[in-house]
Parts: structure tokens; C-alpha cells; sequence
């Protein structure tokens, strides 16, 4: 660490992607990063409320839905911690009578929080891929307004969209086990703050696609998009007060994320694993799946932005340029 370096707060979830930092193996120029290891649910609840850190990842959802409302307290980093194709974790009681996404329709579907990004990127695909709108579903929402993202944004629910909030006594896996829901969209059972599920649901549940990779396969080759959850933040007045900061932070994750693909073998096993190459192949698709940075991304954030405006979270269409740093628009 260097003695004249600013110290920054830093909060991250504890992944390969961000060991590295974890582990202080890769600083930014001119600053001492202090990180703290949070679960991601209750890291966004926490920086939204209280907004304890200097540096955060943050749910890209949360952060379109502040900015929309005018709340520019942060800054966003293209930098990219957390992706994958959320449609794939959609769980479904094995009788449910739940075979295929239209069957979706007319069922009762826990969902830890209605304005996440992950619920949102699958309610997104449930639409746009296989017809079927979030009014065809009856929902049912973990989190009370006091832990939760959007209790900070002012979230409610969608015109002609039925959510019931799930009772403090109980929980989506509580409900899964006895059959008082048909599925979830996303179930979410680690120990935090603001999430309560904690049951095995395996022996009720399975994947409603029996083959995720298979599926994410096909929708990354249809659309060319590997869905994005997290970004990192700077809080704006750090951002005004030491402008060259989101470059300096930037560029040290582009060195924690060669760190981790420098096994070229494993980078592809991990593609493989997640839909991103041809598993026969073993052909990428594509230059970087998981790259960072704004211009090559620029497709995944606009199609994040257009979904949470079309699912009513939003009185209007977010553009990029309010969410990022300046300095990073080209990188």
C-alpha cells in the first residue's frame, strides 16, 4: 500500500472475479482499497439505505430505477462481477404441472424481490422468448419494504400486476415445501440480512429447463447477450472531488479479471459450463463473453434499461450515459 494513496471503502461479494481485490492483490493507482466481504442482497440494501461504502457493486436494476427517480448518489463503474442467464435458475415443483415456460401462466411464483435484475432479466426472457408477460403469473415477494432494494426506490407494484407480499412468518421455501407455491423465479437461501429462505428445496423442485446450458446455448446464440446483474459504484462526490478514480478502479479489475483467465483451459471449461462456447467445438462465441467495459457491453445495458422501463419500474427509458462515469464511455 502506498502512504499517500486515498483509502476507499469497498464492499464485494466473495467470487473468483473478485478474490483478487479481496485478497489485495490488485489496488488502483492512488488508492488503498479497505473491502468488506457482503452478501450481495444485503450489500445493495445496505448501500441504498445507508450508502456505507465508498465503492460497491451495485444491481444494475436498482441503480436504473434511482436514477430514473433522480437519486444520483452514485456512479457507475463498467466493471461486471456478476452474469449469467438467470432465466435458467427458474425452479418449479415436480407437480406442478409446470413443463414448459407457458405453463407458467396462472401460477403462484416466489420471487425474493420483484425489482431485481436477475427477476427482471428472466421476466424479460419469459416475454420476449416464449410469450409469456408478467401479468400471466401470480406473484409472491420475499422481501418486506425495511430490507429491501425497493424500499429505497419507492418500488410498487406494476399496474395490473398481482404481487402478494409472503408473510414475515414464513418464507419462499417454507412455501415451496408445502406446496403454497408452484415455483420461484430465482430461490436465494444463503445466510444474509435481508433474504430468509434457508430450506432445501431439491427434493420438491427441479430446473424448468432440464438442460440450462443447452438453453443458455441457445439464447446467447440467438441474441448475443450474456446478461449482466452487477456493476461497481463510486459515490458521486468522490467521483467529482478525484475524477480520475472510476479509471484508476477500472483498470485494476481489468488485471483482477486477466489474473483469473489467465488458465486459458480453465476459461474455456468455465464457458462451457455456463453456454457461453459450443461445447462440442469448444469455439467461443464471440471475443470476450464476460468482457468489461462500456462499448462492448453497450447492447446488455440498453437491453437491461428497456426491460425495467417496459415492466413499469421506471416512468422512463434510463440511458447508459446517466449511469457511467465519462471517462469511461470509450473504454
Amino acid at each position: 500500500m502506498s502512504a499517500h494513496a486515498l483509502d476507499f471503502s469497498i464492499a464485494l461479494s466473495n467470487n473468483e472475479r473478485t478474490r483478487p481485490i479481496i485478497e489485495g492483490r490488485h489496488q488502483p493507482q492512488g488508492i488503498n482499497f479497505m473491502p468488506t466481504v457482503v452478501h450481495p442482497s444485503e450489500m445493495f440494501w445496505r448501500q441504498l439505505k445507508f450508502a456505507e461504502f465508498d465503492v460497491s457493486e451495485m444491481s444494475i436494476s436498482s441503480l436504473l430505477i434511482a436514477v430514473s427517480k433522480g437519486d444520483t448518489r452514485f456512479v457507475a463503474i463498467p466493471i461486471y462481477t456478476a452474469r449469467m442467464f438467470f432465466h435458467t435458475r427458474i425452479m418449479v415443483r415436480r407437480d406442478s404441472g409446470i413443463n414448459t415456460p407457458a405453463d407458467l401462466k396462472g401460477k403462484r411464483i416466489g420471487v425474493p424481490e420483484y425489482q431485481q435484475t436477475s427477476a427482471i432479466w428472466s421476466r424479460g426472457v419469459l416475454q420476449h422468448e416464449f410469450g409469456v408477460h408478467a401479468r400471466d403469473i401470480k406473484w409472491h415477494m420475499e422481501r418486506h419494504p425495511d430490507k429491501s432494494h425497493g424500499g429505497s426506490t419507492g418500488f410498487k407494484a406494476p399496474e395490473g400486476v398481482s404481487i402478494e407480499q409472503i408473510p414475515m412468518s414464513t418464507n419462499i421455501g417454507e412455501m415451496l415445501l408445502k406446496g403454497e407455491l408452484d415455483g420461484a423465479l430465482l430461490y436465494l437461501n444463503e445466510p444474509n440480512l435481508v433474504d430468509r429462505s434457508t430450506a432445501d428445496i431439491s427434493g420438491v423442485c427441479r430446473p424448468l429447463f432440464a438442460d440450462p446450458v443447452a438453453e443458455s446455448t441457445r439464447y446467447f446464440t440467438k441474441n448475443g447477450i450474456y446478461p449482466i446483474n452487477h456493476a461497481m459504484v463510486i459515490k458521486r462526490d468522490l467521483h467529482e472531488k478525484y475524477p480520475w478514480a472510476a479509471v484508476n478502479i477500472y483498470h485494476a479489475f481489468m488485471k483482477a479479471k486477466a489474473e483469473v483467465e489467465a488458465s486459458a483451459e480453465k476459461t474455456l471449461r468455465d464457458y462451457v459450463a455456463c453456454g457461453l462456447v459450443e461445447p462440442k467445438a469448444g469455439k467461443m462465441f464471440g471475443a470476450d463473453p464476460k468482457s468489461y467495459g462500456l462499448r462492448s457491453t453497450r447492447n446488455v445495458i440498453d437491453t437491461i434499461a428497456s426491460y425495467v422501463y417496459e415492466q413499469g419500474l421506471t416512468e422512463r427509458l434510463v440511458k447508459a450515459e446517466e449511469l457511467f462515469a465519462p471517462a469511461t464511455f470509450d473504454l
